[in-house]
């Protein structure tokens, strides 16, 4: 049993990790533009499948990695240049619907270049194999690289935010905006800025999921919920709290899959303990944010006062 919770802790760990390169750009997003993108999931879809056609073509991952990634950028600039920021002056609800509907075409997109069917990515041979844990436990080495590039991706992130002049002018547009703009700040560059990281880091998340999961079109709005419950969690705005909230959100939802079921035969018979905890463990993530929101209402690291 113990060897199954540990098991499960590394994957909900590698699991939270991808859901804050994701949630890392959509938080600041929010918390410096306010504005509200439902497609960022796409570019996370799109880092994705950018991934699966250079592995393709070069016959190699590591290639296909360097050449996603710039690609990705490259996609997200020109949705920002094209769609994005006309919509930066406009309400939320303008916001929302433009952004539902770039998901359906860019989806219906990625359905018409690459068809229905899931591509997959060969693993590099390096990073093929598993390592030793506890006894006779093994875990796969990829994903252990996976968990290493996340957490040094946000190492990275902390210190360009912490310690740089664009880091301070991030902190200062995400505390006060219009001050930033009168001080003779571009805003415009700095949000374009915004964009091309968040979309990079997304893209980044996807590509290298790719030899884990299959990549099909409709990966984007799977994880998009769940960016959405890491971003209210760990506040709006705040790196330091999507990555905390990314972490517990992965393990709660990859352990609370795996061992529900489990706790519920202490109570119940197998057959209803299995099905009542298929149904229950989607909803812990809802219900930790729910606890998180009643005591702190601005999420775990969000800035008081703040709408």
């Amino acid at each position: 049993m113990f060897n199954l919770f540990l098991l499960q802790l590394l994957n909900g760990a590698q699991f939270g990790i991808l859901l804050f390169l994701v949630a890392a750009g959509l938080t600041l997003v929010f918390g410096i533009m306010d504005f509200i993108n439902l497609a960022h999931g796409v570019l996370y879809m799109v880092g994705a499948y950018l991934m699966a056609t250079f592995a393709g073509m070069t016959g190699s991952y590591w290639f296909g990695l360097a050449l996603a990634l710039p690609a990705t950028l490259v996609f997200g600039l020109v949705l920002e240049f094209l769609v994005f920021r006309r919509l930066y002056d406009r309400s939320h609800l303008d916001q929302v619907l433009a952004t539902f509907g770039l998901i359906l075409m860019l989806s219906e997109g990625v359905k018409i270049l690459w068809g229905s069917a899931p591509l997959n990515v060969d693993m590099p041979a390096l990073l093929s194999g598993s390592v030793p844990l506890a006894g006779p436990l093994q875990y796969p080495v990829y994903r252990i690289a996976v968990i290493a590039a996340g957490l040094a991706s946000a190492v990275g992130l902390w210190a360009l935010i912490n310690h740089t002049r664009a880091g301070m002018l991030l902190r200062a547009g995400a505390s006060n905006r219009p001050m930033v703009a009168a001080l003779g700040v571009d805003i415009s560059r700095l949000f374009m800025l915004v964009f091309a990281g968040g979309a990079m880091l997304a893209g980044f998340a996807g590509a290298i999921v790719a030899p884990i999961l299959s990549v099909d079109p409709g990966m984007g709005e799977s994880i998009l919920i769940l960016t959405f419950v890491v971003i209210v969690i760990g506040g709006v705005g705040s790196i330091r709290g999507a990555f905390l909230a990314a972490i517990l959100v992965g393990v709660v939802d990859t352990v609370g899959r795996t061992f529900g079921p489990i706790w519920l035969r202490m109570v119940m018979d197998p057959a209803a303990a299995s099905q009542t905890g298929r149904m229950v463990a989607p909803m812990l993530v809802y219900l930790l944010m729910a606890a998180v929101l009643f005591w702190s209402p601005t999420g775990l690291f969000g800035r008081k006062g703040a709408k």
